[in-house]
Formats: structure tokens, C-alpha cells, sequence
């Protein structure tokens, strides 16, 4: 086996993809293995590698981790992405805890009943302009800084373009009201790692389709 990172999920974003992004975000390359079998799931069970019968998987320094918070955290924690002191990665803590409280929304927005995604798309739109990003932009004016903690790129950030980019797919105009997220979303986008990430052919996955949906459904049914 390489010395690479070897990610097991499904063949899309789900909840591997804040993982991606913050390996790509880091410049680390990895492989990754996509479940497809309902049996292929079963086999990593069986085989002890799900400690709590959970994916995300993330082979990474001769550890099987699990759970992508504690994955995160180690990323975070090992590429210097994670603050300088206790009180920048409390920071860096709180920030990204509210973030997952809006990603978790996206994540599930695919799996809504057709008579409900309008209602959810709703909602998505309403947190996100009233309750996270007017966070994020007063956090960013108050700091007058480029990113959200000290000056230097964190795990924080990488989460809140990865955010801002899945809001903006559903509700293109979303920033309109944001000018300091604005740029900090141009200025994220020219950081050489995400830059690369954001082209054609990078590891970064698409947004869910039908097909995602009913893989998922099929690989992970009871």
C-alpha cells in the first residue's frame, strides 16, 4: 500500500466530502475505494474495520478511522490546519460546529420527498442568510483579516468555502448580501490547493444525483 491517505465511501459527496476537501485544501493525494454492494459494506463490518458500523473510513498513518469529526480533527490537527494555541482551534472548534449545522441540511436535502424539497430548499436558504453567513461576515469585518482565525488558512475556512459553494448551487444569489464573504470566497478560490481541487477532473465530486441517491439507499438498506 502507498503512503497515501485511502478513503472508503460511496462514489460521492455525502459525508466523505468535507474529508476531501480538507486533504485537498492540506496538498496531501489520496485513493479512494467506492462502495457500490450493499455485501461490500457488510464485508467491512464483518471484518472490524466500522467500529461504530459507520462510514466515512479513512486509512490513514496505519490507523482505520471513523467518524468524520475525529477524521477531521486529525487532518486538521497533523497538516497545521487546525490554529497556533488552544484558544485559535476553540475557535476553529466553534466555527466549524456551526458550519456542519448547515452542511448537515445539504447532505440530507437530496433524500427529501419531492412534496418537501421546496420547503427544505427553503430552509437552507433562510439559515444560511440569517443565521450562519451573517456570522461568518461579521466575524470576518470585526477580524479584518483574510480568513477567519489568526491570519492563516484553517480547517475553519476550508469548511466555509466548501459550505458557501454548496449553498450557492441551490441559491446562486446567496452572497449578494455578504460582501466580506465575497471576497474571502474569491480570495479561498485562488489558494493554489483549493484552485486545483475546483477544476475539471479533481477529486471533487459533483452535486447528487438520482443515481447517488439510489446507490446510497441500496448499499446502506437494513
Amino acid at each position: 500500500m502507498s503512503g497515501k491517505p485511502r478513503l472508503t465511501y460511496l462514489n460521492g459527496r455525502g459525508r466523505m466530502e468535507s474529508i476531501r476537501w480538507l486533504l485537498a485544501a492540506a496538498g496531501v493525494e489520496f485513493e479512494e475505494v467506492y462502495l457500490e454492494t450493499k455485501e461490500q459494506y457488510d464485508k467491512l463490518i464483518k471484518d472490524g474495520f466500522l467500529l461504530f458500523q459507520q462510514v466515512p473510513l479513512v486509512e490513514i498513518d496505519g490507523m482505520k478511522m471513523v467518524q468524520t469529526r475525529a477524521i477531521m480533527s486529525y487532518i486538521a490537527g497533523k497538516y497545521n490546519l487546525h490554529g497556533k494555541d488552544l484558544k485559535e482551534r476553540a475557535l476553529i472548534d466553534m466555527y466549524v460546529e456551526g458550519i456542519s449545522d448547515l452542511m448537515q441540511m445539504i447532505l440530507m436535502f437530496p433524500f427529501s420527498p419531492p412534496d418537501a424539497k421546496e420547503k427544505n430548499l427553503e430552509s437552507i436558504k433562510d439559515r444560511a442568510t440569517n443565521r450562519y453567513f451573517p456570522v461568518f461576515e461579521k466575524v470576518l469585518k470585526q477580524h479584518g483579516q483574510d480568513f477567519l482565525v489568526g491570519n492563516k488558512f484553517s480547517w475553519a475556512d476550508v469548511q466555509l468555502m466548501e459550505a458557501i459553494l454548496a449553498v450557492e448551487e441551490k441559491v446562486p444569489a446567496v452572497l449578494s448580501g455578504f460582501p466580506q464573504l465575497q471576497v474571502f470566497k474569491t480570495k479561498m478560490s485562488n489558494i493554489p490547493t483549493i484552485k486545483k481541487f475546483l477544476q475539471p477532473g479533481s477529486p471533487r465530486k459533483p452535486p447528487p444525483d438520482a443515481h447517488y441517491v439510489e446507490t446510497v439507499l441500496k448499499v446502506f438498506k437494513k
